[in-house]
């Protein structure tokens, strides 16, 4: 719609954000709606930039906070799949900066970019980044796919359950959806246009995230975000 809306009004530019591992084909639903909506804007706006982040990570992220508060609260962390899953965390600074260059660009116009910072880590060195920078001891656990789609599933039905009755709470700490994207690396595919083609240079996460992880070092209180 918002493509729509945009080359009926004559905007010049037009920047989607989707994400690595967007895939029409893909046994995942979110990595099908990204390959749905990319195809959506491309047919409606055909100059548009395609920018595809890997997991976004700064101060008030979904992933690197999401395990910190784990670590604070949990035993232990689960490592889903074992945590070989490979990942290239992008600083979101530098995915702002990415849209700004795609406007600025003439060359982008059409193109799509995999955005990634300048290093792969797998599910079990971010993890036990979390634990260092937060001044944690807590076990990974590795925790096989099947039983993780299982622990998704009966997730998904409490929280749904929950929800009929009181909707405002939040959604399920894992989803069987997550669980099979997990199955995938969520790195940029050979080849892809980066963020170096776009004249920047990537942020590595050791750069940043003790910035804002130091809130949830052990220290006898803990800061809500």
């Amino acid at each position: 719609a918002i493509a729509e809306e945009a080359a009926r009004a004559g905007a010049r530019h037009l920047v989607q954000i989707s994400a690595i591992g967007a895939d029409a084909n893909s046994d995942s639903a979110y990595a099908r709606t990204k390959a749905a909506g990319e195809a959506a804007v491309k047919q409606a706006f055909p100059s548009a930039t395609i920018l595809r982040p890997s997991i976004v990570f700064g101060p008030e992220d979904g992933f690197f906070n999401r395990f910190a508060r784990m670590a604070h609260l949990a035993p232990a962390l689960p490592l889903i799949g074992g945590g070989k899953t490979r990942f290239q965390p992008v600083y979101v600074g530098d995915v702002a900066e990415a849209v700004l260059k795609a406007i600025e660009t003439p060359e982008a116009a059409g193109r799509t970019y995999e955005l990634a910072g300048p290093k792969v880590y797998s599910f079990a060195e971010l993890m036990r980044m979390v634990l260092q920078e937060t001044g944690r001891k807590r076990p990974l656990v590795p925790l096989p796919f099947a039983i993780a789609s299982m622990i998704g599933c009966v997730a998904q039905g409490a929280t749904s359950a929950v929800n009929a009755v009181v909707p405002i709470l939040p959604g399920p700490a894992l989803t069987t959806d997550q669980v099979r994207q997990l199955k995938r690396d969520n790195v940029p595919s050979a080849g892809s246009a980066g963020l170096t083609d776009l004249g920047i240079t990537p942020t590595g996460v050791e750069a940043i995230i003790p910035t804002y992880l130091d809130r949830y070092r052990a220290r006898g209180y803990y800061h809500r975000p």
